[in-house]
């Protein structure tokens, strides 16, 4: 579908202050995440008060876009045309904290094969202004995983 087809249908994220960074990061290839300038905590969605010491100094830095998939579901309904059936949504939780986790689509040749435990790395789909954080799985003979299939 292009861009603004999409747009038009209605699917593109608003921007906001809180979700600019987040929603714009994947023009340079920067995922950000907002993390707390006092404690260092991440937190996801953004907040503008820190959820651990409630401090009011969050700000959105670039994180490495590498994770684990912790759960996800194959879609097998056509919901809109824009998103083609089959396609796996996820919750991915990235490296930098435990329980700083990401709800996406995992794309590319391995995203129909996906497992809980696969490792996977960010890449950006562009859309007009925004840029959707999606995953792609790093390698897919991960040791340890297990399918849900």
């Amino acid at each position: 579908m292009a861009s603004d087809t999409w747009e038009a249908a209605g699917l593109a994220p608003r921007l906001t202050p809180e979700t600019y960074d987040f929603f714009t990061g994947g023009a340079r290839g920067e995922l950000m995440i907002y993390r707390c300038s006092a404690c260092m905590h991440f937190t996801h969605p953004p907040s503008p008060r820190c959820p651990t010491c409630l401090t009011m100094t969050m700000r959105p830095v670039p994180v490495s876009g590498r994770g684990v998939v912790i759960s996800y579901s194959v879609n097998h309904y056509q919901w809109h045309p824009a998103f083609r059936a089959p396609y796996p949504i996820a919750i991915v939780e990235l490296d930098e904290q435990q329980g700083l986790r990401l709800t996406t689509r995992i794309v590319g040749p391995d995203a129909l094969n996906v497992q809980i435990g696969a490792r996977v790395r960010v890449t950006f789909e562009a859309h007009d202004q925004v840029w959707l954080p999606l995953f792609e799985v790093e390698n897919p003979s991960t040791p340890g995983a297990t399918s849900i299939q």
